[in-house]
């Protein structure tokens, strides 16, 4: 039997693998979290961020009114378990998490204010600076 996503949301990435198996592990992560979303008619997105801990936390997007996006989610399980060193995230799309997808402009700004110099992992493969996704971005005061 498989265990809950809850329980599977945390993931240890060891900080001796390269930098692509950051990238594979984080899309596997990402993609675990599509495939187990109870929403699967509507266009689900995972994201995963990895830690400065080596943890990796999983998200997905959740539909209403106001809803939440994958990485917003996964920032939020990040912090809820004490993380404020984000490393690098990434989000997917598809039935089984097939697209990278660059992050919407909310999350866009939601990485500006809290995770600025956090690596994005976007389509092709290429990675940016959070920071530099959003250029003039405003800047709330915590």
């Amino acid at each position: 039997m498989q265990r809950p996503l809850a329980e599977r949301s945390i993931f240890r990435y060891n900080d001796s693998m390269k930098v692509n198996t950051t990238n594979e592990a984080l899309l596997a992560a990402a993609r675990e979290a599509v495939s187990a979303a109870y929403d699967g008619e509507r266009h689900t997105v995972g994201a995963a961020v990895l830690c400065g801990s080596g943890a990796i936390y999983a998200g997905v997007n959740v539909w209403s009114l106001h809803g939440a996006c994958a990485e917003q989610v996964a920032l939020g399980c990040a912090a809820a378990h004490g993380e404020t060193d984000f490393v690098k995230i990434a989000a997917v799309r598809g039935k089984h998490g097939e697209e990278i997808l660059p992050p919407c402009g909310n999350c866009r700004q939601m990485l500006a204010d809290y995770a600025p110099e956090c690596e994005v992992l976007l389509p092709g493969g290429q990675t940016k600076k959070a920071k530099d996704l959003l250029p003039f971005a405003y800047h709330a005061e915590f």
